[in-house]
């Protein structure tokens, strides 16, 4: 087994000690991938395709032409992969599970094959005193399903479903949290409405049927799975922030933080579709696919834990001139800039925007315990990486304010360990704490990952009983 690592970078970078000190010994120190952005390995052991290996063999889909067939190997190379988790003192380990692995065509017997590598994965956490935190969807829907009508078909929700039993029959003596979905937002918006992820369609009447279908996979997958079984989902989720006091402008941040936030919050946590959406939508968009009962379904069984996704605030102003955007139902809405340094994403870098949502998500839905699931940032630095570094360090103090304000926030989870396949972009950004050399898949880890292990040396260190005197 691999010594836990301690860290060369010089102490003067931030006092992790200090901070570690600022969290509850509880708390929970992890790090995050996806199946198809680290795996590879994409026709071994019966997998079958799934709407990204399709999307990434469509000309133009993906920068550089780049596809997931390799990544980081990371199905062939995962002892190694958890022996470095280990060095980093991680513990917890947020992994998905591929879909297309475990039912090559979305339905039916479970490939034994596909399903015995995260079996194995499993175990090779445990052993190392890794907690294993699946996600059971993380967007590579089996294309069978796709060519079926995919996520705007009712009956996706329903295969979703199986797929969680049957996952869960075998791995659910030794996993003990469950994340049914990972950023549905994503899947149904960039999925269907724009076409810049897979399965690359603009049909912005199928995006909301496919939000809606996500959630009742969620509602479906929860009533699946035991009554003892610790469910939750991770929602990709943001401070939206109108440009300026303006009427028009506060309203363009309504309609955003309505179809970023609300629209997946609400069901869940209340019940039924924020009102002020549903009438933003109504005169354009048939809303016939929610049935009476739906509601019931989503939010009858609510998610013992909310995951949060957060990497950027968002700043929305009114455009007079109606815009084509993933906000369907908004065209004359527009993000602006916010003023201060962006990511190699364009994303804005600013921590307070995630304190603000937490303290937000406390307060609206008092009793939910959270986690922030996702947190990173790309950013072009090699091994050598400051400007990562300091946006975890300023972030995870971001968490630690959240925490002294009195929100039940349990776990951080950054994003990524590995650089990966990162969508549509390809290989073109890194968010990895590990460096990969794509040619020769040797893993090196940056300096923040090494400011990483400190801080959760330091958490672990105060974690622990004091000596008896």
């Amino acid at each position: 087994m691999s010594t836990p690592l301690v860290s060369e970078v010089p102490a003067s970078v931030d006092s992790t000690e200090e901070l570690a000190d600022r969290f509850p010994a509880s708390f929970v120190w992890g790090a995050a991938t996806s199946s198809y952005q680290i795996e590879g390995s994409v026709d071994a052991d019966g997998r079958g395709p799934s709407i990204w290996d399709t999307f990434c063999a469509r000309q133009g889909a993906i920068d550089n032409g780049d596809t997931g067939a390799v990544a980081a190997d990371h199905y062939r190379r995962h002892r190694t992969d958890v022996d470095l988790m280990a060095r980093l003192n991680l513990g917890a380990y947020r992994f998905s599970i591929a879909w297309p692995r475990v039912q090559p065509t979305g339905k039916g017997p479970v490939n034994t094959k596909g399903l015995d590598f995260y079996e194995r994965l499993v175990d090779d956490l445990l052993e190392r005193g890794i907690t294993p935190w699946p996600t059971l969807y993380h967007w590579d829907l089996p294309q069978p399903l796709e060519d079926a009508g995919g996520w705007p078909r009712r009956d996706t929700a329903e295969r979703f479903a199986d797929f969680a039993a049957a996952v869960h029959e075998v791995l659910g003596d030794r996993v003990p949290h469950w994340t049914t979905l990972n950023e549905p937002w994503c899947s149904a918006f960039l999925g269907y409405a724009t076409g810049r992820h897979a399965p690359g369609r603009r049909e912005p009447q199928a995006a909301l049927r496919a939000a809606h279908h996500l959630l009742l996979a969620h509602g479906l997958a929860s009533r699946a799975l035991p009554d003892d079984a610790s469910v939750g989902i991770t929602l990709n989720l943001t401070d939206v922030r109108a440009a300026s006091a303006a009427p028009a402008d506060v309203d363009a941040a309504r309609r955003i933080d309505g179809l970023q936030n609300r629209l997946f919050l609400d069901p869940l946590l209340r019940g039924t579709y924020p009102a002020d959406v549903v009438a933003d939508l109504a005169d354009s968009f048939d809303l016939t696919h929610v049935h009476d009962t739906d509601p019931d379904v989503i939010g009858g069984r609510p998610p013992a834990f909310l995951g949060i996704n957060y990497y950027s605030p968002l700043h929305v102003a009114h455009s007079a001139e109606p815009r084509a955007s993933a906000y369907v139902g908004a065209p004359h809405t527009v993000a602006v800039d916010g003023g201060r340094a962006r990511t190699a994403m364009g994303w804005e870098i600013d921590a307070s925007g995630l304190r603000a949502l937490l303290r937000r998500l406390h307060t609206d839905h008092p009793g939910l315990a959270l986690y922030v699931t996702e947190n990173g940032a790309a950013i072009d630095e090699d091994v050598h990486d400051p400007t990562r570094l300091a946006y975890l360090r300023d972030h995870i103090g971001a968490c630690a304010d959240a925490v002294a304000d009195g929100v039940d926030l349990r776990g951080y989870f950054a994003w990524s360990l590995l650089d990966n396949f990162e969508w549509s972009f390809g290989y073109r950004h890194r968010f990895g704490l590990v460096h990969v050399d794509y040619a020769t898949q040797a893993r090196t880890l940056k300096d923040s990952a090494r400011w990483y292990a400190d801080l959760l040396h330091a958490a672990r260190a105060s974690a622990l009983p004091a000596p008896a005197v």
